[in-house]
């Protein structure tokens, strides 16, 4: 599959602000089957704080919707699942498993208020999503290396930019 530049946006943070040394995308179980269906978005490893990050990844600019807002929570609580079922199974070697939920657009009222009632669950969403690629920019804006992250890349070659 794929990896949609939202994926990347994420994954930029991970690496850039949260000092993970590896990103992996479109995480699939093992095994195959039903269970390999349901595909982790971006997972990021930080070995010096044993942190792992899963991280569910939904770029709708016109705002977040499945169906309708009941139909989006339970989808999104589904997916939740999947992230604390794949960090027990697998990741039991981490000390730390950090739950993420990004999305740039979503609608306030029931989605964002039906999204901070999941506690384990941190939801990068509107103004946060907003402030977080906003931090990436400044340190893009600061620095040259290539840190192999397309979304980053571009956001450096745009802080370079010079008039002549």
């Amino acid at each position: 599959m794929l990896t949609d530049i939202g994926e990347f946006i994420v994954g930029a943070h991970l690496q850039i602000v949260e000092g993970c040394d590896v990103i992996d995308y479109n995480v699939r179980p093992p095994g195959g089957g039903l269970k390999g269906l349901g595909e982790l978005d971006v997972v990021g490893f930080n070995f010096k704080s044993n942190t792992a990050y899963l991280c569910e990844v939904t770029t709708h600019i016109r705002g977040l919707l499945y169906k309708d807002n009941k139909q989006t929570i339970i989808k999104i609580k589904n997916k939740h699942q999947r992230q604390k079922e794949y960090a027990e199974q697998y990741l039991d070697n981490f000390t730390n498993h950090k739950f993420m939920f990004w999305s740039p657009v979503v609608p306030v009222g029931y989605l964002t208020e039906s999204l901070s009632d999941i506690n384990t669950l941190e939801s990068v969403i509107n103004g946060e999503y907003k402030r977080r690629i906003e931090a990436l920019r400044e340190i893009a804006s600061n620095t040259t290396h290539d840190a192999r992250n397309p979304f980053f890349r571009m956001l450096q070659i745009i802080g370079h930019l010079r008039e002549s």
